[in-house]
C-alpha cells in the first residue's frame, strides 16, 4: 500500500497539486491510503471513506500516525514538504515546494519568520528519514543539496501541474488588464503592486489590476477595499474555481507577478498556457519556469512603475514562453 501523505496542505498552489495529483491517481491501479488535513474535508468525496484520513495539521498527531501505522506501507509520498518524524522501513520520496524553509523572506512578519524557523529546524532533524528528494526546479535542488548537503542523486527535478482543458466557448482578451494570481503572504508582494498600480493609473488614467486575495489576509483586502472606493480599476476576485480561473486568463491580456520568492510559480505556466503575456519578477525562479515578455526588480517601486509603462505599446511585446515539462506520469510510475 501507498501512502500520500498531504497533511498541512490546505490552500494555494499545493492544494492545486493535492487535487491534481488525486484525481491522476484515480487513474492507476495502484493501492492508495491518504492522509489528509482536517481542514479540507469534503474536498474530494471521490476518496473511498476507509482510504483516508482526516488529521489536524499537528506534529504530535502525524508522529501518532506513523508510529502507529509505520508497518502499513510499502512507499510513503510526502507532499508537503516535510519527511515522516520516524524512519520507515518504506521507501520515502518528500516533495519539496516551499523555499521559505530555506531562506525565510523579510517581509514576513516577526512570528511568522520565528514560525518558518521552527519548521526548519524540524525538517534539519527528519531529512534523513527521506530516501529521495523531489523538487520542481534545478534552482530548489540546487539550494536543497547546498543547506543539507544531500547526495545529488537522491534529488530529482519533477515539476508537476495540472493543465487547463480547451474551452468550446469563445473568450474576448481584455486589453490592458493586470492579473495576479496569488494568496496574499508578505513575500507576494501585493502592496507595493497595489500602490504603484494607483501610481501608474493616476499618470494615465489606463488599465485595470485584477487580484485573487481570499478573506484569509485582511489586511491587503482592506487595502484593496480602500483603493477601490478612491475610484481605482481594481478587481478582487478571491478564491475561485479552477473553470472560473481559467476563464479569467483568457480575459486577460498581463500577467504581473511580483513575488519575492517562489518555489514553482504556478501562475507563470498557467497563464502563459492561457496566452498571457507574463511579466515577470526579475528573480531566478521566474526564469525557471518561463522565458518572460519582460521583467522588473520587485523591490523597486520605480522598475514596478516602469514595467506598467512599457504595456501601453503593447503591440511590440514578445509573447511569453514556458521552460518546463508535466512530470506526472513520472512520479506516478515511480510511486508502483
Amino acid at each position: 500500500m501507498i501512502l500520500i501523505d498531504a497533511l498541512f496542505i490546505n490552500d494555494g498552489g499545493g492544494k492545486i497539486l493535492l487535487d491534481y495529483l488525486i484525481v491522476q491517481l484515480k487513474k492507476s491501479d495502484l493501492d492508495i491510503y491518504f492522509l489528509l488535513d482536517d481542514r479540507i474535508i469534503g474536498n474530494h468525496p471521490g476518496i473511498i471513506p476507509e482510504r483516508v484520513k482526516y488529521l489536524k495539521g499537528s506534529f504530535i498527531k502525524r508522529h501518532i500516525f506513523y508510529r502507529t501505522n509505520k508497518h502499513q506501507f510499502t512507499k510513503v509520498f510526502c507532499l508537503g514538504n516535510l519527511p515522516p518524524n520516524i524512519r520507515l522501513k518504506a521507501t520515502v520520496f518528500t516533495y519539496f515546494h516551499n523555499l521559505i524553509y530555506l531562506n525565510v523572506s523579510k517581509e514576513f512578519s516577526l512570528k511568522e519568520r520565528l514560525k518558518f524557523k521552527l519548521k526548519i529546524s524540524i525538517l534539519k532533524r527528519i531529512a534523513k528519514n527521506s530516501d529521495y528528494w523531489w523538487v520542481q526546479s534545478d534552482l530548489i535542488k540546487e539550494k536543497l543539496q547546498l543547506k543539507f548537503h544531500f547526495d545529488a542523486d537522491r534529488i530529482k527535478v519533477m515539476p508537476f501541474y495540472p493543465q487547463f482543458t480547451e474551452l468550446e466557448s469563445i473568450i474576448i482578451r481584455e486589453k490592458n488588464t493586470y492579473l495576479y494570481v496569488s494568496n496574499a503572504t508578505p513575500h507576494k508582494n501585493h502592496q507595493r503592486l497595489i500602490d504603484v498600480f494607483c501610481q501608474f493609473y493616476n499618470k494615465y488614467q489606463f488599465g485595470k489590476l485584477i487580484l485573487t486575495v481570499n478573506k484569509d489576509y485582511p489586511e491587503v483586502l482592506e487595502l484593496i477595499e480602500s483603493k477601490i472606493k478612491k475610484g481605482y480599476p481594481i478587481e478582487n476576485i478571491g478564491f475561485v474555481d479552477r473553470l472560473t480561473l481559467q476563464k479569467k486568463y483568457l480575459s486577460s491580456e498581463f500577467l504581473i507577478f511580483p513575488s519575492l520568492t517562489e518555489s514553482f510559480g504556478l501562475g507563470l505556466i498557467e497563464a502563459i498556457e492561457c496566452g498571457c503575456k507574463v511579466i515577470g519578477a526579475d528573480l531566478p525562479y521566474t526564469y525557471e519556469v518561463c522565458e518572460p515578455s519582460f521583467v522588473f526588480n520587485p523591490y523597486d517601486e520605480n522598475s514596478i512603475f516602469h514595467a506598467f509603462e512599457k504595456t501601453l505599446s503593447s503591440q511590440t511585446i514578445k509573447p511569453s514562453l514556458p521552460r518546463i515539462e508535466n512530470n506526472i506520469n513520472q512520479i506516478i510510475s515511480l510511486l508502483k
